[in-house]
């Protein structure tokens, strides 16, 4: 058989057999004297061992170690292997849609998604109990608030979904108690009224009390842990960065006051 003939009896392209080649999958066949390919029934056997290793999600790797006399594992462990594989993702579909779901659920019934939306799940239940407290303010929501929402979203991500899911756990458990959202609240009030205070104002110190007072120490020793991390570097840079100077300093006191305690905001 010629490649071309070869490569129709498989249902493959002529490319793909010659790609093949080039990886190791298929061994090159013996030439005629015009420089032709000759392929035989084996070689047949081989590519279409190949195609059907494939069609199962065996990367092309994979699949010359199996096909290779030396290659040290059976069909079965590796099979077994993907198959392991297969079920972790089979899971991540089915959490993915349960969270989709849940949103469409939502839709139906009259609500709204978030415009910045969506999040994960954890975020979506932190965002909704803000979103309570802020509906039951007297004026508009501080400008810290929305602030805030863009930290702990940008915080999953940047700490990796592992650490990132940890962290707003932590900051979960911190507002759970009864009357803590309300507390922050009157934090972002505070840091909001430094917008356009000096560093030096009075008032720093008093939002860094206040601020401190409602920091989890826990989430902070997990962000130390993970400072070798360039994107929580970026991640620390970004947030300081969008912050005026008032507002910045009173974080960076609350941040001393619960990692350095008795230290004093100086």
């Amino acid at each position: 058989m010629r490649i071309g003939e070869l490569a129709a009896l498989a249902g493959v392209t002529t490319r793909t057999v010659r790609h093949y080649h080039h990886l190791g999958l298929l061994p090159e066949p013996a030439r005629r004297a015009n420089g032709y390919r000759q392929y035989g029934l084996r070689d047949a056997v081989t590519l279409a061992r190949v195609r059907r290793l494939t069609e199962l999600g065996l990367g092309l790797v994979e699949v010359r170690d199996v096909l290779a006399d030396d290659a040290g594992r059976e069909l079965r462990e590796v099979l077994a292997e993907l198959d392991a594989d297969l079920a972790r993702q089979e899971e991540e579909i089915r959490r993915r849609r349960e969270r989709l779901g849940a949103l469409l659920g939502q839709v139906e019934e009259g609500g709204q998604l978030p415009a910045e939306g969506p999040y994960s799940e954890q975020l979506t239940e932190l965002f909704g109990e803000m979103r309570r407290v802020s509906g039951t303010l007297p004026g508009p929501e501080p400008a810290m608030a929305a602030k805030e929402r863009e930290m702990l979203e940008m915080l999953e991500l940047a700490a990796g979904s592992g650490n990132g899911e940890r962290m707003v756990s932590l900051v979960r458990e911190a507002v759970a108690p009864p009357g803590a959202m309300e507390r922050i609240y009157e934090v972002y009030a505070l840091l909001d009224e430094l917008a356009e205070a000096g560093p030096d104002d009075p008032r720093v110190a008093q939002a860094a009390r206040a601020l401190a007072a409602c920091i989890p120490v826990k989430m902070l020793g997990a962000v130390r842990l993970d400072r070798d991390e360039p994107a929580v570097t970026v991640f620390e840079d970004s947030y300081f960065a969008d912050l005026a100077p008032a507002q910045e300093e009173a974080v960076r006191q609350a941040l001393r006051l619960v990692l350095e305690p008795g230290e004093g905001t100086t």
